[in-house]
């Protein structure tokens, strides 16, 4: 009687083991097809639009076609997963082509391509004039610049710098002091 028992309890490891192992092919029917998390951008009608309703910061990364940085962010920093997922929870994510010639409106005020400075003047408005790619801005839930942020960014710097003005540490400490570790100076 005891075999009998032992061999069941057996057999019922067997079975679990093997409907645990389908199972979880079923949710992943091919290895290395694990669907990664991304950013989810949108227009910056929409992200204006979706701050109203639900205010949130907005993270805008200003690019243009030809840039080769530009193009290394977007394949490795913005598909880091855990960089979407934060991005996804605390910010309303843009790509702005710097030199797109689609309208944009934006409370009533109309921002166009502009032949002159060759660039979309919503672009060289968020730049400060400084048209230099890539560039990621940052906007607070009023839409008010906390600050434009220019050049390439790495996964872990990308990560601090979003970590800083998504969890309003610019409004305490300086970036070197929230990235050091340091404490409030008393401002």
């Amino acid at each position: 009687m005891p075999f009998a028992r032992i061999l069941s309890f057996l057999l019922l490891i067997n079975l679990v083991f093997t409907f645990s192992t389908h199972a979880g092919n079923m949710s992943n029917p091919k290895p290395g097809k694990v669907k990664k998390a991304t950013i989810q951008w949108l227009t910056f009608e929409e992200a204006v639009a979706k701050s109203k309703k639900e205010p949130r910061k907005i993270f805008i990364d200003v690019y243009t076609d030809w840039c080769g940085w530009c193009r290394k962010m977007e394949k490795s920093t913005f598909t880091d997963p855990t960089i979407a997922d934060y991005v996804n929870k605390n910010f309303y994510a843009v790509r702005l082509d710097a030199e797109g010639e689609t309208p944009i409106t934006v409370n009533g005020k109309i921002y166009k391509y502009n032949e002159a400075n060759r660039s979309h003047e919503l672009a060289f408005a968020l730049l400060q004039g400084q048209l230099s790619f890539p560039t990621t801005v940052y906007l607070d839930e009023n839409l008010k610049m906390i600050s434009p942020v220019p050049g390439y960014l790495d996964v872990k710097t990308f990560r601090n710098i979003i970590t800083y003005f998504g969890e309003n540490h610019y409004k305490k400490v300086t970036f070197a002091q929230f990235t050091s570790g340091q404490k409030p100076t008393g401002k």
